[in-house]
């Protein structure tokens, strides 16, 4: 594998899944290069962590790149809509930014192929977040096949691989891969309603399975909180 194939493209929010991802592929011999979305988000903290992991981690190129989904709206995360506190549910929760992750594969394969890189990392998991469509199994393999058709690398036989290695892990597996990498929880950010003096909200579903996730673990969680759910 020449060094250049070595380059691996993260999709690198500033969350939790996205940060060990990264350290994952990094742990695989990748030189990394990532890109954070902008994209008009409620928890706009994440930006912050993204580019704290992409120092962390020793990025070697970090492409920051606006997209403002607020024009869309039709989301809680980026429209005038309540973010839910009541607990974790199984459908598609109000919080699903519409087409989302195939926006940004997309744009991460165009990352890619600029880079000459053959291998995408995208932290998602199908097991936490089951009610996102974009999050399961049959969409990652089917845009990896979309992507080898509508790019000039993927029809001359150099089609992308979109690896998800969190794919098929608990938040508690995902945390304890964190320990293990070395990594500190708090560089990323998980809560998707923060409060306005910068504490995460405690109780939206993405704090609920990070706090589960980690106490599962065993992971300190330094991460300061507004409340304390009664369930997860």
């Amino acid at each position: 594998m020449t060094e250049l194939a070595k380059i691996g493209v993260i999709l690198l929010s500033g969350g939790l899944d996205s940060m060990v991802t990264a350290a994952l592929a990094k742990e695989q011999g990748y030189r990394l290069h990532a890109l954070t979305i902008d994209y008009g988000q409620r928890h706009v903290r994440e930006l912050q962590s993204a580019r704290a992991i992409a120092d962390k981690l020793g990025v070697e190129r970090h492409v920051s790149l606006p997209l403002d989904l607020r024009q869309f709206g039709k989301s809680a995360l980026t429209d005038d809509i309540d973010v839910p506190k009541s607990g974790v549910g199984n459908d598609i929760p109000v919080t699903y930014v519409p087409a989302r992750n195939l926006l940004f594969l997309a744009l991460t394969t165009a990352f890619a192929e600029s880079a000459g890189s053959s291998d995408i990392f995208i932290g998602v998991n199908a097991l936490d977040y089951s009610g996102y469509p974009d999050c399961r199994p049959e969409f990652i393999a089917s845009f990896a096949e979309t992507a080898r058709l509508g790019t000039k690398q993927g029809v001359e036989g150099s089609p992308f691989e979109i690896h998800a290695p969190l794919q098929h892990m608990t938040k508690a597996e995902i945390a304890r891969e964190c320990a293990r990498l070395g990594l500190d929880a708090s560089w990323s950010w998980s809560c998707y309603d923060p409060t306005a003096d910068g504490l995460a909200c405690g109780l939206c579903d993405s704090c609920r399975l990070r706090r589960k996730g980690l106490a599962e673990a065993g992971v300190v969680d330094s991460t300061r909180y507004a409340a304390t759910p009664d369930r997860a």
